[in-house]
């Protein structure tokens, strides 16, 4: 597998440069002896996920946007709720097609937030039910754009979080720290978990990464209860958006109104979150 040398190796959730100005910056890596131009010279805002909007599919690289400008990918198995992620976090409940059939969705879907941010929602991966051929297929292609993708800042992991940490999710996490790509894992249907389960669930899985502490992070998320959108966001944030954009609008946020809190306490009537 090919290194991205483009893609800093920062602590999960900290702007990629300190002070960076454009999504024309010059992004280093301290061992690396190159650095990589992107293209887009604009200045990226906070993004308004609201305004997402479909901007194309993909079924290779060669057919995704030009390489440029910052984006974030959004991955997991085929049942971990991806799609219901991206749909709840921009309020837009028919943006990402959802699906019954696990690996139905087998493109890579582009949402645009402005002109140089992006949200990407990769094909879900595991069990699907698909010919072992296309499966494979799939993943060399995911492999190939985290390894090759300039403009990929960071990637949104989703898993279960009543099954965590199975093989290909461990795959994933070797195939981002190879290519130093910083990780932030959903611990997706959150609310099907009791309080104490689902914090036994965050607390085990952070120690199972401990080691992987300065690229990857972790929280409980429920797209069904709105739990945990603000952490999200807050990530997103911080991988899309120009650092200085950020702490002009620090006081701002303190009068934004908050989300509501909601409690895992009880368990939640079964319900779908799909790929």
């Amino acid at each position: 597998m090919s290194h991205n040398s483009s893609r800093p190796a920062h602590p999960a959730g900290n702007p990629v440069v300190g002070g960076a100005r454009s999504c024309g910056i010059i992004y280093n890596l301290t061992t690396a002896k190159k650095a990589t131009f992107l293209t887009d010279t604009s200045t990226p805002g906070r993004p308004d996920y609201r305004q997402a909007r479909f901007l194309t599919s993909a079924a290779k690289l060669a057919q995704c946007p030009d390489d440029n400008g910052w984006e974030v990918a959004f991955a997991g198995r085929s049942n971990a709720g991806k799609s219901s992620a991206i749909n709840s976090l921009t309020g837009n409940s028919k943006l990402a097609r959802t699906s019954k059939t696990p690996g139905r969705t087998q493109l890579i879907n582009f949402f645009e937030l402005s002109e140089c941010q992006r949200l990407v929602d990769l094909p879900g991966y595991g069990f699907a039910k698909v010919p072992l051929a296309v499966k494979q297929a799939w993943t060399r292609q995911l492999e190939h754009y985290l390894a090759e993708r300039q403009s990929l800042r960071g990637m949104i992991l989703l898993m279960d979080s009543r099954h965590p940490l199975q093989p290909f999710d461990q795959q994933m996490l070797a195939w981002a720290e190879a290519a130093c790509m910083p990780v932030h894992i959903l611990l997706t249907k959150a609310d099907k978990l009791k309080k104490g389960p689902a914090r036994n669930t965050l607390l085990q899985v952070r120690k199972a990464l401990a080691d992987k502490a300065e690229l990857v992070s972790v929280q409980l998320f429920s797209a069904l209860k709105h739990q945990g959108h603000e952490e999200l966001r807050a990530r997103l944030d911080a991988w899309l958006t120009d650092v200085s954009v950020l702490e002009d609008e620090e006081m701002d946020d303190s009068s934004e109104p908050q989300e509501e809190s909601q409690s895992f306490e009880e368990n939640s009537p079964d319900f779908d979150e799909d790929s």
